[in-house]
């Protein structure tokens, strides 16, 4: 079911469904206020203290409307003081109320915008819009009969140009998000390397990128040895994916964004523990936010050229498959010995981040769900960032803090290089259990050609095992709106730095 978003601006009073009404903490009526507002002000009031909503962020209630308003019901939410508000309280107390309303029975769900102008009004839109679409997500495609529903219908009570454009713009981020959620919450046997490289083609036709992908044969042409050993197991075989963006009016600089799309991870002859096993469809998570960011910018129209790059694979223990003690030759020539199979997304990205140097990225970034390490160490609520460039790292935090994602920098300490190094090849795949998530980021950095690089290791929050304001349990979708952020915040330190920045 579609989330619909309209604006409207007829009064509060005249509009129908659940119709949201802000609270603040120590409210005082201004006496410039019309008698209106002064009488819809008390009543708020009132209806506030007998619900215990005292202004507090994230206090959400809903309560029968004054008896002349054509609403559904009143939900009240506590917004906080103007001066601590931030966008991020805005958009959660929005996904808030989207459950509020859905528990209630509600379809039609009114925000207004005007009390919360601490911020542009376009930033409060896009953020309200954001929560809302992201709270409604769901994933029943599979279900024979689904009962479930949720809001069916945004409006937004504001007017101008700016509130629609915002209005629009929180839309293509949260089905962006929500599309990411979708393929990673695919079950493997319906998602394979071949179903997301045509996912990838049908998204390229409909919004107007190019688009070339590797089969097999084109693996091993180009010399993808170790795309290839990942794959070899199963008969579902590996693709790579590169999708362009490339915007109308020139690019003030080219960035490559590299996936990593394991669409099932068993281990392979490495094998994961049978318990959490089904989870390990997911691990084609930062695939599935590279895919989707991709799929959002045309819409965008950011001034800045976007490689879309995924390697996906399925890793599984059949007779053909890798094994500990293999020694591949990657794409840059390297040789990698296998320790691990279970290690197996490093060597995917491995070969997709040379790859990507060869399109002459003037930035590369990955994203994966690539240690169990980093999940350890910052939990499920947010990714590690690795970088070797300090401006790129600082915008990807800002970024971040902005959209409300949690992210933390982890060192790239260059003596744990030494763990990496092979009797009988140039590396091996894993150095072992301690500092594995910096060790795997130091063996990806091997194949950056020593070109500016970020890693998200996003293993921790790319999927929750609770619910959440922003939606059920399953796939997250984390990463897509930091790194829509991101673009924009690089494109104007490129575009202010006067062009391309190598």
């Amino acid at each position: 079911m579609a989330l619909e978003v309209v604006t409207r601006s007829e009064p509060l009073d005249a509009l129908a469904g659940s119709i949201v009404l802000p609270v603040v903490p120590e409210f005082r009526l201004d006496e410039s206020i019309s008698e209106g507002e002064r009488a819809l002000a008390e009543w708020v009031m009132r209806a506030a203290r007998a619900a215990g909503v005292i202004g507090r962020v994230g206090q959400v209630a809903a309560v029968p409307p004054p008896a002349e308003w054509h609403a559904e019901r009143i939900v009240l939410v506590g917004l906080g003081t103007p001066e601590q508000r931030t966008l991020s309280d805005i958009r959660r107390v929005a996904a808030l109320t989207a459950k509020v309303t859905t528990d209630a029975g509600g379809r039609i769900l009114v925000w207004p915008v005007v009390g919360l102008l601490r911020h542009p009004i376009e930033s409060v839109v896009q953020a309200i819009v954001e929560g809302v679409g992201l709270a409604s997500y769901r994933f029943h495609r599979y279900r024979s009969s689904d009962t479930l529903s949720g809001i069916e219908r945004l409006v937004v009570a504001g007017t101008g140009q700016g509130v629609e454009t915002a209005s629009r713009r929180g839309q293509i981020v949260y089905e962006t998000v929500n599309f990411a959620r979708d393929l990673t919450n695919e079950p493997g046997n319906v998602l394979d390397p071949e179903r997301l490289s045509g996912i990838a083609w049908e998204v390229a036709q409909e919004v107007g990128l190019q688009c070339s992908i590797y089969d097999r044969a084109l693996l091993e042409e180009l010399g993808a040895g170790a795309i290839l050993a990942v794959g070899q197991g199963s008969r579902r075989e590996p693709r790579l994916v590169h999708l362009v963006y490339k915007p109308g009016n020139g690019a003030a600089t080219r960035l490559a964004l590299v996936g990593k799309a394991v669409t099932f991870d068993s281990g392979g002859l490495s094998l994961k523990p049978a318990e959490g096993m089904e989870r390990m469809k997911g691990d084609m998570a930062g695939g599935a936010v590279v895919l989707s960011v991709l799929r959002a910018l045309p819409a965008l129209g950011l001034p800045v050229e976007v490689h879309g790059i995924v390697a996906a694979a399925e890793n599984l223990p059949d007779g053909d498959a890798f094994r500990p003690g293999d020694i591949v030759r990657t794409l840059n020539g390297k040789t990698v010995e296998v320790i691990s199979t279970d290690a197996e997304g490093r060597l995917l990205l491995a070969d997709a981040l040379t790859y990507a140097v060869q399109q002459d990225a003037h930035l590369l970034i990955d994203v994966a769900t690539l240690t169990g390490a980093c999940a350890v160490a910052l939990g499920r609520g947010g990714s590690g960032l690795f970088a070797t460039d300090e401006r790129a790292r600082d915008l990807m935090l800002r970024a971040a803090s902005e959209v409300g994602e949690r992210m933390w920098p982890l060192p790239l300490w260059d003596e744990y290089r030494d763990l990496l190094r092979s009797e009988h090849a140039d590396l091996k795949n894993t150095a072992g259990r301690w500092g594995a998530a910096i060790n795997a980021a130091l063996f990806l950095r091997e194949f950056t050609d020593g070109r500016p690089w970020l890693h998200l290791d996003i293993a921790g929050p790319a999927w929750s095992e609770q619910p959440g304001p922003f939606g059920p349990p399953g796939a997250t979708g984390h990463g897509v709106r930091t790194l829509l952020r991101f673009l924009e915040l690089w494109a104007e330190s490129c575009a202010g730095a006067g062009g391309e920045r190598r």
